[in-house]
């Protein structure tokens, strides 16, 4: 399979030939490009704009009576004092109860203590 074999690639290429083991390359031929249509763009009709609406005075805030607010106010203020003093009284009531005397501790008999042992002999070695 040298450059004299006209079967192999090698041998095709310095004998010059052409065959299944090499093709001729394609050659690109340019192609006839189609030109583009311009489009002609249709300009819509735009709406005219709306107008806006104009913006109603407000007239005068007319100022809201001091006494009617007090009074409001009394009655919350009033109101929560006297569930203040309601809480209290019951944390008092509370308190008393929580007071009463507790019984005295039984204390544990201490142990008698036991005497040590004594140490016991060590062992001596055989030599």
């Amino acid at each position: 399979m040298g450059k004299g074999d006209k079967k192999s690639r090698r041998g095709k290429i310095i004998l010059g030939s052409y065959g299944v083991r090499r093709p001729r390359k394609k050659i690109d031929k340019p192609v006839i490009k189609l030109a583009k249509v311009v489009e002609v763009k249709v300009v819509k009709e735009t709406k005219p704009v709306k107008e806006k609406k104009e913006v109603k005075v407000v007239k005068e805030v007319k100022p809201v009576k001091e006494k009617v607010v007090a009074k409001v106010v009394a009655k919350a203020v009033a109101k929560t004092e006297a569930k203040a003093e309601v809480k209290a009284e019951v944390k008092a009531e509370v308190k008393a109860e929580a007071k009463a005397p507790k019984a005295a501790k039984v204390k544990k008999e201490v142990k008698e203590e036991k005497p040590a042992k004594a140490a016991k002999p060590k062992k001596e070695k055989k030599s």
